[in-house]
Protein backbone atom coordinates (compact mmCIF):
# COMPACT_ATOMS: atom_id res chain seq x y z
CA UNK A 1 0.00 0.00 0.00
CA UNK A 2 0.97 3.71 -0.55
CA UNK A 3 1.45 6.78 1.76
CA UNK A 4 -0.20 9.57 0.51
CA UNK A 5 1.32 13.23 0.79
CA UNK A 6 0.00 16.12 -1.36
CA UNK A 7 -0.99 14.34 -4.77
CA UNK A 8 -2.78 10.84 -4.23
CA UNK A 9 -2.55 10.41 -7.80
CA UNK A 10 1.26 10.66 -7.50
CA UNK A 11 1.03 8.24 -4.70
CA UNK A 12 -1.17 5.30 -6.57
CA UNK A 13 1.21 5.44 -9.20
CA UNK A 14 3.88 4.47 -6.93
CA UNK A 15 1.54 1.54 -6.03
CA UNK A 16 0.56 0.43 -9.56
CA UNK A 17 4.81 0.03 -9.71
CA UNK A 18 5.03 -2.90 -6.82
CA UNK A 19 1.57 -4.29 -7.59
CA UNK A 20 2.30 -5.32 -11.34
CA UNK A 21 5.07 -7.18 -9.90
CA UNK A 22 1.88 -9.10 -8.80
CA UNK A 23 -0.05 -8.96 -11.54
CA UNK A 24 1.97 -8.71 -14.57
CA UNK A 25 4.21 -11.89 -12.85
CA UNK A 26 1.41 -13.72 -12.00
CA UNK A 27 0.81 -14.28 -15.74
CA UNK A 28 3.61 -15.92 -16.63
CA UNK A 29 6.17 -18.39 -15.80
CA UNK A 30 8.66 -17.36 -12.95
CA UNK A 31 11.88 -18.56 -12.58
CA UNK A 32 11.92 -19.07 -7.95
CA UNK A 33 14.88 -18.83 -6.64
CA UNK A 34 15.57 -20.87 -3.41
CA UNK A 35 16.53 -17.33 -2.24
CA UNK A 36 16.34 -13.70 -3.19
CA UNK A 37 18.41 -11.53 -4.72
CA UNK A 38 19.73 -8.79 -3.10
CA UNK A 39 16.86 -6.34 -3.39
CA UNK A 40 13.49 -7.59 -5.67
CA UNK A 41 10.24 -6.60 -5.91
CA UNK A 42 7.73 -9.36 -4.71
CA UNK A 43 5.68 -10.95 -7.40
CA UNK A 44 4.02 -14.44 -8.19
CA UNK A 45 3.32 -17.02 -10.85
CA UNK A 46 -0.39 -18.21 -10.91
CA UNK A 47 -0.10 -21.97 -12.38
CA UNK A 48 -3.67 -23.76 -11.86
CA UNK A 49 -6.67 -21.96 -10.63
CA UNK A 50 -7.53 -22.58 -7.42
CA UNK A 51 -3.93 -23.74 -6.15
CA UNK A 52 -1.29 -21.83 -4.15
CA UNK A 53 0.59 -19.62 -6.91
CA UNK A 54 4.46 -19.80 -6.74
CA UNK A 55 6.34 -16.72 -4.95
CA UNK A 56 9.64 -15.32 -6.45
CA UNK A 57 11.18 -16.22 -3.11
CA UNK A 58 9.64 -19.64 -1.69
CA UNK A 59 7.88 -20.13 1.66
CA UNK A 60 11.34 -22.26 3.06
CA UNK A 61 13.32 -19.40 2.05
CA UNK A 62 11.12 -16.39 3.73
CA UNK A 63 10.90 -18.65 6.83
CA UNK A 64 13.91 -18.52 7.79
CA UNK A 65 13.59 -14.72 8.36
CA UNK A 66 10.12 -15.08 9.90
CA UNK A 67 8.38 -14.08 6.79
CA UNK A 68 5.76 -15.72 5.05
CA UNK A 69 3.79 -14.99 1.73
CA UNK A 70 1.19 -17.53 2.44
CA UNK A 71 -0.53 -19.46 5.04
CA UNK A 72 -0.81 -22.98 6.54
CA UNK A 73 -1.77 -25.31 3.94
CA UNK A 74 -1.62 -28.76 2.37
CA UNK A 75 -1.37 -30.29 -1.14
CA UNK A 76 -4.99 -32.04 -0.08
CA UNK A 77 -7.24 -28.98 -0.15
CA UNK A 78 -9.17 -30.40 1.92
CA UNK A 79 -12.03 -28.25 3.99
CA UNK A 80 -10.05 -28.46 7.02
CA UNK A 81 -7.29 -26.72 5.11
CA UNK A 82 -9.24 -23.81 3.41
CA UNK A 83 -8.60 -20.78 4.55
CA UNK A 84 -7.90 -17.30 4.17
CA UNK A 85 -6.40 -14.56 5.77
CA UNK A 86 -8.09 -11.23 4.78
CA UNK A 87 -5.46 -7.83 4.74
CA UNK A 88 -6.08 -4.21 3.65
CA UNK A 89 -3.05 -1.99 3.16
CA UNK A 90 -4.01 1.86 4.13
CA UNK A 91 -2.11 4.98 3.18
CA UNK A 92 -5.11 7.30 3.65
CA UNK A 93 -8.77 7.45 4.37
CA UNK A 94 -11.28 8.07 1.66
CA UNK A 95 -14.46 7.23 2.89
CA UNK A 96 -15.07 3.33 2.07
CA UNK A 97 -13.28 2.16 5.88
CA UNK A 98 -16.11 2.54 7.55
CA UNK A 99 -17.96 0.36 5.23
CA UNK A 100 -15.41 -1.97 5.13
CA UNK A 101 -15.57 -2.77 8.92
CA UNK A 102 -19.20 -3.13 8.88
CA UNK A 103 -19.17 -5.94 6.22
CA UNK A 104 -16.40 -7.22 8.68
CA UNK A 105 -18.42 -7.07 11.61
CA UNK A 106 -21.73 -8.53 9.89
CA UNK A 107 -19.58 -11.32 8.85
CA UNK A 108 -17.45 -11.87 12.06
CA UNK A 109 -14.49 -11.69 10.28
CA UNK A 110 -11.19 -10.75 11.04
CA UNK A 111 -8.71 -8.21 8.82
CA UNK A 112 -5.18 -7.03 9.64
CA UNK A 113 -4.72 -3.68 8.32
CA UNK A 114 -1.32 -2.57 7.29
CA UNK A 115 -1.07 1.41 8.27
CA UNK A 116 1.07 4.12 7.36
CA UNK A 117 1.59 7.02 9.98
CA UNK A 118 -0.31 9.36 7.63
CA UNK A 119 -3.69 7.12 8.47
CA UNK A 120 -3.15 6.99 12.16
CA UNK A 121 -2.69 10.75 12.03
CA UNK A 122 -5.60 11.55 9.52
CA UNK A 123 -8.10 9.00 10.78
CA UNK A 124 -7.26 7.71 14.53
CA UNK A 125 -10.87 7.08 15.53
CA UNK A 126 -11.06 4.52 12.49
CA UNK A 127 -8.23 2.84 13.80
CA UNK A 128 -9.71 3.19 17.52
CA UNK A 129 -12.41 1.07 15.57
CA UNK A 130 -10.32 -1.51 14.35
CA UNK A 131 -8.61 -2.80 17.09
CA UNK A 132 -12.24 -2.13 19.26
CA UNK A 133 -13.78 -4.85 16.98
CA UNK A 134 -11.28 -7.65 17.01
CA UNK A 135 -8.82 -6.56 13.85
CA UNK A 136 -5.09 -6.06 14.18
CA UNK A 137 -2.95 -3.25 12.66
CA UNK A 138 0.03 -3.85 11.17
CA UNK A 139 3.13 -1.81 10.64
CA UNK A 140 3.50 -0.46 6.81
CA UNK A 141 6.27 2.04 7.88
CA UNK A 142 6.02 5.37 8.75
CA UNK A 143 6.78 7.24 5.50
CA UNK A 144 6.77 4.45 3.11
CA UNK A 145 10.18 4.15 1.51
CA UNK A 146 11.56 1.86 -0.58
CA UNK A 147 13.24 -0.23 2.52
CA UNK A 148 15.02 -2.42 0.45
CA UNK A 149 17.27 0.66 -0.60
CA UNK A 150 17.73 1.52 4.06
CA UNK A 151 20.95 -0.55 4.51
CA UNK A 152 21.80 1.25 7.85
CA UNK A 153 19.72 -0.87 10.59
CA UNK A 154 18.40 2.58 12.82
CA UNK A 155 17.31 4.18 9.64
CA UNK A 156 15.27 0.93 8.73
CA UNK A 157 14.24 0.65 12.76
CA UNK A 158 13.68 4.42 12.89
CA UNK A 159 10.35 3.84 9.74
CA UNK A 160 8.64 1.15 12.42
CA UNK A 161 9.65 2.82 15.71
CA UNK A 162 7.82 5.75 14.82
CA UNK A 163 4.54 3.98 13.42
CA UNK A 164 4.33 2.25 16.60
CA UNK A 165 4.59 5.27 18.43
CA UNK A 166 2.23 7.28 16.36
CA UNK A 167 0.08 3.88 17.09
CA UNK A 168 0.47 3.97 20.81
CA UNK A 169 -0.40 7.51 20.78
CA UNK A 170 -3.88 6.84 19.26
CA UNK A 171 -4.41 3.62 20.68
CA UNK A 172 -2.92 3.39 23.90
CA UNK A 173 -1.17 0.39 23.84
CA UNK A 174 1.67 -1.46 22.02
CA UNK A 175 1.31 -2.90 18.49
CA UNK A 176 1.63 -6.01 17.35
CA UNK A 177 4.83 -7.11 15.63
CA UNK A 178 3.47 -7.87 11.61
CA UNK A 179 5.24 -5.60 9.15
CA UNK A 180 4.41 -5.46 5.31
CA UNK A 181 7.10 -3.81 2.95
CA UNK A 182 5.97 -1.14 1.61
CA UNK A 183 5.55 -1.77 -2.45
CA UNK A 184 6.57 -5.11 -1.71
CA UNK A 185 10.26 -4.40 -2.69
CA UNK A 186 12.87 -5.71 0.30
CA UNK A 187 16.33 -7.62 0.50
CA UNK A 188 17.59 -9.96 2.38
CA UNK A 189 18.72 -7.67 4.70
CA UNK A 190 15.64 -6.55 5.83
CA UNK A 191 14.01 -9.38 6.01
CA UNK A 192 17.07 -10.17 8.55
CA UNK A 193 16.34 -6.61 10.01
CA UNK A 194 12.47 -7.12 10.67
CA UNK A 195 13.09 -10.24 12.59
CA UNK A 196 15.66 -9.11 14.68
CA UNK A 197 13.80 -6.34 15.59
CA UNK A 198 10.78 -9.27 16.65
CA UNK A 199 8.76 -8.87 13.09
CA UNK A 200 7.05 -11.04 11.34
CA UNK A 201 7.29 -10.24 7.64
CA UNK A 202 3.70 -10.58 5.76
CA UNK A 203 3.51 -10.13 1.97
CA UNK A 204 0.45 -11.87 -0.30
CA UNK A 205 -0.15 -14.76 -2.43
CA UNK A 206 -3.45 -13.26 -4.16
CA UNK A 207 -4.81 -9.45 -5.25
CA UNK A 208 -5.59 -7.68 -7.73
CA UNK A 209 -5.44 -3.91 -9.46
CA UNK A 210 -7.80 -2.37 -7.38
CA UNK A 211 -5.54 0.85 -6.47
CA UNK A 212 -6.57 3.69 -8.86
CA UNK A 213 -8.92 5.53 -7.06
CA UNK A 214 -10.01 7.15 -10.72
CA UNK A 215 -10.34 4.03 -12.68
CA UNK A 216 -11.92 1.36 -10.20
CA UNK A 217 -12.62 -2.37 -11.33
CA UNK A 218 -16.43 -3.41 -11.75
CA UNK A 219 -17.82 -5.86 -9.67
CA UNK A 220 -17.50 -8.91 -12.48
CA UNK A 221 -13.95 -7.48 -13.28
CA UNK A 222 -13.21 -7.88 -9.16
CA UNK A 223 -14.83 -11.50 -9.32
CA UNK A 224 -13.01 -12.60 -12.53
CA UNK A 225 -9.55 -11.75 -10.88
CA UNK A 226 -10.41 -12.97 -7.41
CA UNK A 227 -12.26 -15.89 -6.85
CA UNK A 228 -10.64 -18.11 -9.57
CA UNK A 229 -7.42 -17.55 -7.70
CA UNK A 230 -8.79 -18.12 -4.87
CA UNK A 231 -6.66 -21.19 -2.80
CA UNK A 232 -6.22 -22.57 0.41
CA UNK A 233 -4.04 -20.69 3.02
CA UNK A 234 -4.27 -17.13 0.67
CA UNK A 235 -2.76 -14.21 2.43
CA UNK A 236 -4.96 -11.63 0.45
CA UNK A 237 -4.26 -8.34 -0.23
CA UNK A 238 -6.85 -5.61 -0.53
CA UNK A 239 -6.75 -2.12 -0.59
CA UNK A 240 -9.04 -0.12 1.24
CA UNK A 241 -9.09 2.91 -0.94
CA UNK A 242 -10.90 0.90 -3.52
CA UNK A 243 -14.50 1.95 -3.54
CA UNK A 244 -15.16 -1.40 -5.72
CA UNK A 245 -13.87 -3.40 -2.24
CA UNK A 246 -15.98 -1.23 -0.10
CA UNK A 247 -19.32 -2.11 -2.48
CA UNK A 248 -18.25 -6.24 -3.56
CA UNK A 249 -17.24 -6.90 -0.04
CA UNK A 250 -20.33 -8.15 1.77
CA UNK A 251 -21.00 -10.82 -1.57
CA UNK A 252 -17.24 -11.88 -1.77
CA UNK A 253 -17.37 -13.09 1.85
CA UNK A 254 -20.32 -14.76 1.36
CA UNK A 255 -18.99 -16.22 -1.90
CA UNK A 256 -15.65 -17.41 -0.48
CA UNK A 257 -17.87 -18.81 2.46
CA UNK A 258 -20.21 -20.95 -0.10
CA UNK A 259 -16.51 -21.90 -1.45
CA UNK A 260 -16.05 -23.57 2.08
CA UNK A 261 -13.55 -21.12 3.57
CA UNK A 262 -13.16 -20.09 6.95
CA UNK A 263 -11.22 -16.40 7.90
CA UNK A 264 -8.30 -16.85 10.33
CA UNK A 265 -5.21 -14.52 11.51
CA UNK A 266 -2.12 -13.52 10.57
CA UNK A 267 -0.59 -14.20 13.94
CA UNK A 268 -1.47 -17.84 13.21
CA UNK A 269 0.48 -19.08 10.38
CA UNK A 270 3.23 -21.17 11.42
CA UNK A 271 4.58 -23.21 8.44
Amino acid sequence: MVIVFKKKWSIFVVCAVALLATVGISLQSVAVPTSASPTANWGLSFQKNGQPPIGNADATYLKQYNAYYIGNTTSDGSESNKVLYLTFDAGFENGNTASILDTLKKHKVPACFFLVKNYLDTAPELVKRMVDEGHTVGNHTASHPDMSKIADKAAFQKELDDLEKAYQTVVGKPMEKLYRPPQGKFSEQNLKMAAEMGYTTYFWSLAYVDWYVDRQPSRKQAFDKLLPRTHPGAIVLLHSTSKTNAEILDELLTKWKGMGYRFGELQDISL
